[in-house]
């Protein structure tokens, strides 16, 4: 497989999740063994980012990558839509510190991919084909994520929030090739009960019920309810019911499982290659996806380490 990146660049605008800005996305064709990286078109100099998995600064609710001060937050649906259409380099221009949210999934950025085009590039793509288990176990919550040999990508996610409205759901990706047409329509969701405390942090500001799914499993009074779309900006809905709240119904039964399967490949592609190896996933979150993708990069540093070693010594 040869390295691929965009025929044309093309732009998408929309508010982003937790700052509420409105911002501009710009990606743009770029040459072979570039990678993904991000400029801040807003900033003096206008700095480049290198999405790398070293590069995040904090995983709470999104990843957020930051450089000598410069930061870019909620990157893992773009870079998920990138992976996912297996485009190796590309260069991503934004004019805020977060990318849009859109639908809260990674369905408009498949589909301007898809409409402008992949080209096929002069060098071969470089894999990291896995030779051993990389594992990264969260001792505090049990959520891990294991990457076992494979001769293709796939991933298995587990979930699990003790909830009565979204109990343990599974979701599997056998091929890259599957995630256009099974993975990549699916939302982002947060349960009604944590909104007031996220609010509290200064996040989901530009959250509404056209970009995320909102799990209710517990019984909320209509003015509480009320309240809370105030607080949000966002017209109320009458719920007298536990269950699912959101302006357009479910893709699958098991979207949200397929969303976090969603976001593990948006936060692993910051391990910089694509990967022949089986990723299985149990809780996962941008934190312990994070970690996880830098034990990835240290086994790949130690590969090639060890490669060169050979080579000198067969030299």
């Amino acid at each position: 497989m040869k390295q691929r990146t965009l025929k044309e660049s093309f732009s998408l605008s929309g508010k982003g999740l937790h700052g509420g800005l409105q911002t501009t996305i710009t990606f743009h064709p770029a040459p072979v063994n570039f990678g993904y990286k991000i400029k801040r078109s807003d900033l003096d100099g206008t700095p480049i980012i290198v999405a790398s998995a070293e590069n995040v600064k904090h995983s709470q609710r999104c990843t957020l990558l930051s450089v000598d001060g410069v930061e870019v937050a909620t990157i893992e649906h773009a870079l998920a839509a990138l992976y996912g259409c297996e485009i190796d380099n590309c260069l991503i221009e934004i004019d805020s510190p977060e990318f849009p949210i859109l639908d809260g999934s990674s369905i408009e950025y498949v589909k301007q991919i898809e409409r402008v085009g992949c080209e096929e590039q002069s060098e071969d793509r470089i894999y990291y084909e896995v030779l051993q288990e990389v594992e990264y176990i969260d001792k505090e919550t049990g959520s891990y994520l294991k990457l076992l040999p494979a001769d293709d990508f796939k991933v298995d996610v587990k979930i699990d929030f003790d909830s009565a409205v979204l109990p343990e759901q599974h979701a599997s990706l056998k091929h890259l090739s599957e995630f256009t047409t099974e993975f990549s329509m699916c939302r982002t969701f947060v349960f009604i009960k944590e909104i007031e405390q996220l609010l509290k942090f200064g996040l989901i500001k530009g959250g509404d019920l056209d970009n995320a799914i909102v799990i209710n499993d517990q019984i909320i009074d209509q003015q509480e309810i009320n309240r809370l779309a105030d607080v949000m900006g966002i017209k109320p809905k009458n719920i007298d019911k536990m269950g699912y709240v959101m302006n357009k119904p479910l893709v699958f039964p098991n979207e949200p499982a397929r969303h976090k399967l969603l976001d593990v490949i948006g936060d692993v592609a910051l391990a910089g290659r694509f990967i022949k190896g089986h990723i299985i996933a149990s809780r996962p979150g941008h934190r312990v996806n994070n970690m996880f993708a830098r034990l990835v990069v240290e086994q790949m540093k130690s590969n090639a380490l060890i490669e060169m070693q050979k080579k000198k010594i067969m030299a």
